[in-house]
């Protein structure tokens, strides 16, 4: 059995995730956007299914998390979502914050309830920050000073775009290849440890909470040709924006509450919602998520490919989610 679902959860822990036995069981399967995750993931439960057992997917991407944030992540389909069931998709309301601390208790407590049918937890998304938490448990770091961090929003106000991100790359390069030079809130954050311990939060992050023997065995990320995932994530941005992502964006800032700012920075949101603005056109909003998500992608490789613990599963965009699935099971028996 590749996959073994005979477990027990009982402890948790201050991350408020599921307690050892689970993390050596669990599946995540994790990998840049359009990389084919959800497709993989529901080749893998449906596989699991003619072999006796079953599973149930708990999402990792950040983003799905929202409600009617549906176009521009690339939420699995409501048919999808009837055939295997899905966890952790549209709990939260695009106005509200959702953070990581957040999710790591509603993933445990999935995984409770999913172990407790005698079901396999089946984690499938792009977020490496999750995938982190799940590996190593929530770094919390020091109390926020607000002065510093109000000085440092302040100073960004004043600065040239890029600002913060530049600043972070001076005194901790590794963090700073992890964010995206638009993600305020991470940013700020990550100065702000520095300026309050003096030691840059990449290193706090490698301390981690959990033993190497209490950790998931079963994390594979899917590695794919750069040229064939650039093609598909342009055809996947074209068809967004035909399928209504702009009335989508429309409708989510006229809602009550609006976007919180951390929905704001979803990839396609914020440019649409600058095109809306005025600050530029859709067509150049258009070309402008094509080239973000890119470069997003790119630095998701770059997250998986240096994260302990993970299984690089290269792939050449020919095979189907099925055959894949077949290699991850193959895959899973050898980490037995």
């Amino acid at each position: 059995m590749p996959f073994d679902t005979e477990q027990t959860f009982e402890k948790t822990d201050k991350t408020g995730d599921a307690d050892p036995v689970m993390q050596r069981k669990v599946v995540s399967i994790v990998g840049p956007t359009a990389s084919g995750k959800t497709g993989l993931g529901i080749a893998v439960a449906k596989a699991l299914a003619r072999k006796g057992e079953q599973a149930e997917i708990i999402n990792a991407d950040a983003y799905q998390m929202y409600r009617g944030m549906d176009i521009g992540t690339a939420k699995p389909s409501l048919e999808e979502r009837a055939r295997i069931p899905h966890h952790l998709i549209d709990v939260a309301e695009p106005h509200e914050e959702y953070s990581l601390a957040d999710y790591l208790t509603a993933a445990g407590q999935c995984c409770r309830e999913i172990a407790a049918r005698g079901r396999l937890p089946l984690f499938a998304g792009g977020t490496g920050l999750y995938l982190r938490g799940l590996l190593f448990g929530l770094f919390e770091g020091p109390p926020g000073d607000q002065a510093i961090r109000q000085q440092l929003e302040q100073d960004a106000a004043r600065q040239a775009t890029g600002w913060l991100h530049r600043k972070l790359a001076e005194v901790d390069p590794i963090a700073a290849g992890r964010l995206h030079p638009n993600d305020t809130r991470r940013l700020v954050r990550a100065l702000e440890v520095y300026e309050v311990t003096g030691q840059p939060i990449s290193a706090w992050q490698q301390q981690s909470l959990r033993p190497a023997d209490e950790r998931p065995r079963h994390v594979f990320w899917l590695s794919p040709p750069r040229e064939w995932l650039y093609q598909r994530i342009n055809s996947r941005v074209d068809r967004m924006l035909e399928d209504g992502l702009v009335d989508e964006v429309r409708q989510l800032l006229e809602a009550p509450g609006g976007l919180s700012r951390t929905a704001r920075q979803a990839l396609g949101y914020r440019e649409v919602i600058e095109a809306l603005e005025g600050r530029c056109t859709l067509e150049e909003a258009a070309e402008t998520i094509r080239t973000r998500t890119r470069q997003f992608a790119k630095r998701q490789h770059t997250w998986f490919r240096n994260l302990p613990h993970c299984r690089e599963i290269r792939i050449t965009g020919r095979e189907t989610p099925e055959e894949l699935a077949r290699y991850l099971q193959q895959a899973a028996e050898e980490t037995a």
